[in-house]
């Protein structure tokens, strides 16, 4: 204390200040105010990297925020702001190569769902399309891009029956009429949230070519089943008539009716086969008569139990009341194996621009995607024991007609099976 005294005397001697030796105060008073400034800026110059280098901390931070992790910092000094450098370098590595490989895995998919040719559409809560590949475009937008467009705007120019499998909710195929050949579409439809909002992916899947070559594969089991059946029969037929002979020879006649009863079932059963599919092969030209839907609910209704959703149009339908009476047996009855109560099967009729669309619904577990794809198909089934022959018929029947079906799943649970007829 005593030297920082004098030091300070001293000092002030030297700036030709007159201070008592008794007033050291005084002397230590001065010496700061003139040494102050000069220890502050020295602390500042010492100091000045290391904000600069806080400061470079802070905005590459801010930049990793943002997505960028181009950044690098350099400390030339071996101490702990270095360490610090060192480590925050090393993030920056690990979230660069991390960015990359994403950036990657983000082109490939983009290219993937760009040249897959399935149509996909993502639309979003206001029902502006946010994404739409190369399929779509080509499918719905002559190859123009449709980000940005409405999606009922779009709908309005597209085919009628991809605007109709829209509007009526769900899975399902749809039908096509282009340069008098039909192409098949399934529609697929989920929603999910992106960026805390709620979207909704369209998937068209164009299944004419598979649906062609389920068509042969399907014809060729057609052969096997028929095969099976007429072994099945006449095998036993043959050993019955050999045995009946032997019977003969031998004077066992007594034993000859039994042989005769099991030929008799056997060629019953295999009549009955031939006969199924000979009215699936033969189906006749419909003859269109003018008749009442409340009639044909009735009768229905005399057949199956159902219930009839909405009103029935007034005006009469035209169509032949014997088949289409057929179709829709088959499909109330394949609703009410669906396991659903009789109370969910239902049955609507309503008017559409193109004529009249019916409807027989359920509530049992629905269709998978390829069962969905194959079902209208001859000799599909799903069913132990199906002859696979049941929407096959409602699909003649309703092309008969000169209209279509279509099947898909209901939201909620079960299956709307829609038959569409031209009405004039």
């Amino acid at each position: 204390m005593v030297a920082f005294v004098m030091v300070a005397l001293a000092v002030a001697c030297v700036l030709g200040l007159e201070i008592e030796l008794g007033d050291p105060v005084l002397a230590i008073t001065v010496t700061l105010l003139i040494f102050l400034p000069v220890t502050l800026w020295a602390v500042a110059y010492v100091l000045a990297p290391v904000k600069a280098m806080f400061r470079a901390l802070a905005g590459t931070v801010t930049s990793y925020r943002d997505g960028d992790f181009a950044f690098g910092l350099v400390w030339k000094r071996d101490d702990e702001v270095g360490e610090l450098v060192d480590a925050h370098n090393a993030l920056g590595a690990t979230l660069r190569g991390q960015r990359e490989a994403l950036v990657q895995r983000e082109l490939l998919l983009d290219t993937m769902v760009q040249n897959t040719p399935v149509a996909m559409l993502l639309v979003d809560p206001a029902e502006h399309i946010v994404y739409g590949n190369l399929a779509a475009r080509k499918l719905l937008g002559t190859g123009k891009r449709l980000e940005g467009l409405k999606l009922a705007a779009l709908l309005e120019v597209a085919p009628e029956a991809l605007r109709e499998a829209v509007e009526r909710g769900g899975d399902g195929l749809f039908v096509v009429e282009k340069d008098d050949e039909e192409e098949i579409y399934y529609l697929a439809r989920s929603g999910f949230r992106l960026n805390g909002r709620a979207h909704e992916l369209f998937v068209l899947r164009h299944l004419t070519v598979e649906l062609h070559r389920q068509e042969v594969r399907t014809w060729k089991k057609v052969i096997r089943v028929i095969s099976h059946e007429l072994n099945n029969s006449l095998a036993p037929i043959a050993s019955l008539a050999h045995s009946g002979g032997e019977l003969v020879k031998l004077e066992k006649l007594e034993q000859l009716d039994k042989v005769f009863a099991t030929i008799a079932e056997r060629a019953k059963h295999l009549e009955q086969f031939i006969s199924g599919y000979a009215r699936f092969a033969k189906l006749p030209a419909p003859r269109l008569e003018s008749r009442s839907w409340r009639e044909l609910a009735d009768r229905l209704r005399a057949q199956v139990a159902f219930e009839v959703e909405g009103p029935l149009p007034e005006q009469p339908g035209r169509f032949d009341p014997a088949q289409l009476e057929q179709a829709l047996v088959n499909l109330l009855r394949n609703a009410h194996e669906s396991g659903s109560a009789a109370s969910d099967v239902g049955l609507r009729v309503r008017k559409v621009p193109t004529g009249v669309a019916i409807e027989v619904s359920d509530r049992g577990q629905g269709m998978t995607e390829t069962v969905i794809a194959n079902a209208l198909l001859p000799f599909y089934s799903t069913k132990r024991g199906g002859t696979g022959l049941g929407l096959a018929l409602v699909r003649e029947i309703a092309e008969a007609h000169g209209g279509r079906v279509a099947l898909a799943n209901r939201n909620g649970g079960g299956l709307v099976v829609t038959i569409t007829l031209p009405q004039s």
